[in-house]
């Protein structure tokens, strides 16, 4: 392994973390600037047809709607506590520009476990800086007052 895929292998998890860190925090500006223009996100339980959201202005939808839902929420005593945890962070590189990954997520609230899944994603550098080119949510639980669903 080379210092070259040192570097890219941690600037990748650090996107991952920051995609977290910033999105739990409300941040979502800094959450869609770690997005290609062109990018791609697809929600959605295993076996059946994603929600697909193509470029980033679509992908604001989604972070906006939760946020929306998560002001809701708070107001009549739901959430006020979020957090994404990431595990199991494989990371292969394709190219110098080009890598895929793939790990497990849960998602913590005041009252403790909420929804778990899977993010498989493609990464592209440009300019020197990794982005997500695309982003598959695999939604595999949730408890059954699960926030995720409201």
């Amino acid at each position: 392994m080379t210092l070259d895929d040192l570097i890219a292998r941690e600037s990748i998890r650090d996107l991952v973390s920051r995609y977290n860190a910033n999105g739990d925090t409300g941040r979502f500006e800094r959450v869609f600037e770690l997005f290609a223009e062109h990018a791609v996100m697809e929600l959605g339980p295993p076996g059946e047809p994603p929600e697909i959201y193509n470029g980033r202005e679509a992908l604001k939808q989604i972070f906006l709607g939760a946020q929306d839902r998560i002001g809701e929420n708070t107001k009549s005593g739901g959430p006020k506590y979020l957090r994404h945890f990431t595990a199991t962070h494989q990371i292969d590189l394709i190219d110098a520009d080009h890598a895929t990954g793939r790990c497990y997520f849960q998602v913590l609230m005041s009252r403790g476990l909420d929804h778990w899944g899977r993010y498989v994603d493609r990464y592209v550098r440009i300019d020197g800086r990794w982005f997500f080119e695309h982003r598959r949510v695999y939604v595999d639980g949730q408890t059954e007052d699960s926030w995720f669903t409201k």
